[in-house]
């Protein structure tokens, strides 16, 4: 599970200041939902559902929105948007894809090849 307190601090809180939406109830709210949805452990939805995420939306509800709401919200479109270009420097807390993508390319730079899969001991080491 992640620490409640990073979530907060280092993804909700910037999100919500980037769209111009925070507020303290606004940052309990996406945080409660969160923690009720997936339990801050979740990325995909336990068994054969579609929702995705820590906030466990379901694909139709996000392509809803676009649609249906900001497509009328050009203002807001751009800033949530904008939440795809993340600055660098919080870009590693916030956005996971690339932070793995970094990871990789950390070790991408060793000269020496990655040990076999299931190495887990050289892998370690």
């Amino acid at each position: 599970m992640l620490e409640i307190s990073h979530l907060r601090e280092l993804v909700i809180r910037p999100a919500l200041e980037a769209l111009h939406l925070y507020s303290e109830a606004a940052e309990e709210l996406v945080l409660g939902t969160a923690l009720q949805e997936s339990g801050l452990r979740y990325l995909k939805q336990l068994g054969d559902g579609p929702a995705l995420g820590l906030w466990q939306m379901e694909p139709r509800t996000h392509d809803d929105i676009w649609l249906n709401f900001l497509s009328y919200e050009p203002g807001l479109a751009g800033r949530v948007r904008s939440l795809c270009a993340t600055p660098i420097s919080e870009a590693l807390a916030g956005n996971l894809w690339y932070a793995a993508g970094m990871c990789r390319v950390h070790y991408f730079r060793v000269a020496e090849a990655l040990p076999a899969a299931g190495d887990i001991s050289a892998q370690a080491a």
